[in-house]
């Protein structure tokens, strides 16, 4: 009973009003024959091919999920074959690839709007070629022409497949105790053995060939991170323009989830498998974060998208609910009770995923922008702009937007109370799906850490004070125009109090590494929500000139809100970073 409908007028506002990316992008010659038409049919075909081809398999593919069978084969839910065959006949592999290997050339921000509409559609069909897009990119930027000319047209049509092997049983984020071992062997290539666990679409149905790329250690490897190379692994070797002799690399499980279960998560059995090195020996995690990067951004609009559908599906729902009267009268005197909408706090719950779903949109395809700027614009300067920002914004995107996603699909099934909880509505499926994105390509206190340990605190605070500049530009901007001031007084209050916050964090982490600890995860919340307020202030400016279009009263109307009521979370959050290591440390393990 669940539904979806392409929310296009909303993206469309996020690219051609907010950001302006027409002109942004006409300045960088890869692009100087884009236009706002062109990037409208994309989106609504997308939203087309989503809606129609993979949605309908969403709720389906969750209950049958993958099957795992002999010889190492791995069964997709039925209609999932089908769909990815109407998927790379249409070329949305392709879309923002290299011409020189068959792509279309068209911008990685367009691309991003693909994958909100494919991960409200079906997030774990949508997980297949995402992960395609992350092994074309690192080979794209790191592999030999020999790698380059085997792989990337492949990759690029969505004939092959790819993933990124890295996790092992006996440690998850701390890579460098990893066991895999590359040995050479005569002819160039490598013999892959060990075994990993948790790798997405590692087996399936949907193509021919499957490109796995693996971190393993080469015989003098020194030990920790250091020692890790990165090596491309094909399920089947190519021969000419197709495939080979089958590759020692076996799916020996898949694992029984709590969500995405028409997503193929395997174990993984690489018995002296081929496999040829990618980029400088001992430098694989170096190399292997351009996908890792990609997959975190993929990640945060896995979050976004689930946020979009639930939040679609819950509003449908509270419009037709009947069930009490309003509590300052009838609003429908000619039915028996009022639609729910007229509760305060099922409004309340509304609002708050949709302020989430589109602070996450103008958020996350400002970034995917920051990523064609840095990689496509002519001007040096512009381009390290830019990749400062990627660097900063990346943790935000993929921890925030995923935390906000969870909140927000567990608000929507509140909404339906007790049909949340059935599945026939399909709501628990997205709070099951959801809580995944909290978990892999680094947990979101991972993200925390890195944000604040190593993007803020390693290099003093220069990038988050590019932010800063913006917001700052921007209040300056806005400062007299009364129609703004309750966006601008706040914005500006949370850019001081961050800063303050920054350095006393940054004096404590001299004397004790463990406030970064500590303090890591209440930040990320801080600094989320400054990058949310920028944008909302932002949005609403624009809303403020269109005072009698119902489009953009409802913006206006979600940008009181969030300031009101959402953003007074920073209070408790900048409080709990101050708290400090002490009431989490001084307790001794024994005592737990």
């Amino acid at each position: 009973m669940s539904q979806y409908t392409a929310p296009l007028r909303d993206m469309q506002f996020v690219l051609h009003e907010l950001l302006c990316v027409e002109p942004v992008l006409k300045a960088m010659p890869s692009y100087s024959d884009i236009d706002v038409s062109t990037m409208n049919q994309v989106m609504e075909e997308a939203g087309k091919f989503c809606s129609e081809v993979i949605f309908p398999l969403n709720q389906t593919g969750d209950r049958e999920g993958c099957v795992h069978q002999a010889k190492s084969e791995v069964i997709t839910p039925k209609g999932f074959k089908e769909a990815y065959r109407q998927y790379i006949e249409a070329g949305w592999p392709a879309l923002s690839c290299d011409p020189k290997y068959g792509g279309q050339g068209l911008p990685l921000s367009l691309n991003n709007v693909l994958q909100e509409l494919l991960n409200s559609s079906n997030q774990a069909w949508a997980m297949y070629p995402s992960l395609s897009h992350g092994a074309y990119q690192c080979l794209h930027t790191y592999g030999t022409p020999e790698q380059q000319a085997a792989y990337l047209p492949k990759l690029v049509t969505g004939e092959w497949t790819g993933t990124m092997c890295l996790t092992e049983s006996h440690c998850g984020t701390d890579l460098g105790l990893l066991r895999s071992k590359a040995v050479p062997n005569e002819d160039g290539s490598y013999a892959i053995t060990g075994n990993k666990i948790f790798i997405s679409s590692g087996e399936h149905d949907l193509a021919e060939n499957i490109v796995h790329l693996v971190l393993a250690r080469l015989p003098d490897a020194p030990a920790g991170t250091k020692g890790i190379s990165l090596f491309v692994v094909p399920k089947f070797l190519p021969q000419g323009s197709g495939v080979g002799a089958r590759n020692p690399a076996w799916c020996t499980a898949i694992e029984h989830k709590m969500g995405i279960h028409g997503n193929a998560t395997c174990s993984m059995s690489f018995d002296g498998a081929q496999g040829w090195l990618v980029g400088e020996a001992h430098r694989g995690l170096h190399v292997m974060f351009v996908m890792m990067n990609a997959a975190r951004l993929g990640v945060g609009m896995q979050g976004l998208g689930l946020t979009e559908v639930a939040y679609q599906n819950s509003l449908a729902y509270a419009r037709t609910r009947l069930q009490m009267r309003s509590l300052t009268g009838a609003k429908s005197p000619e039915q028996n009770a009022d639609p729910i909408i007229v509760h305060p706090d099922v409004r309340r719950m509304l609002l708050t995923q949709k302020a989430w779903v589109e602070g996450g949109r103008a958020f996350s395809y400002w970034l995917a922008l920051q990523i064609d700027i840095e990689h496509a614009h002519p001007d040096a300067r512009a381009r390290e702009e830019a990749a400062d920002m990627v660097a900063l914004m990346t943790p935000i995107a993929k921890a925030f937007l995923t935390d906000n996603a969870f909140a927000s699909t567990n608000e929507a099934l509140q909404v339906l109370g007790g049909h949340g909880y059935i599945s026939e509505y399909g709501m628990e499926q997205y709070v099951r799906d959801a809580r995944i994105n909290l978990i892999y390509e680094g947990t979101n206190t991972i993200q925390a850490l890195d944000l604040l340990g190593r993007k803020i605190l390693g290099d003093m605070g220069a990038k988050l004070k590019k932010f800063g500049k913006l917001i700052k530009d921007f209040v300056e901007e806005e400062g007299i125009n009364q129609d703004m001031q309750a966006f601008i007084d706040p914005l500006a209050d949370l850019g001081d109090k961050v800063q303050k916050l920054t350095m006393e964090l940054g004096m404590k982490a001299m004397t004790n590494r463990d406030e970064v600890g500590a303090a890591a995860t209440h930040y990320m919340r801080v600094i989320g929500h400054l990058v949310f307020a920028y944008f909302w202030a932002r949005m609403a400016r624009i809303a403020c000139q269109y005072p009698k279009d119902p489009f953009y009263q409802a913006k206006l109307a979600t940008a009181h809100f969030y300031f009101a009521k959402l953003l007074p979370e920073t209070a408790y959050q900048i409080r709990a970073a101050r708290a400090g290591s002490a009431s989490l440390m001084k307790l001794p393990s024994s005592l737990f």
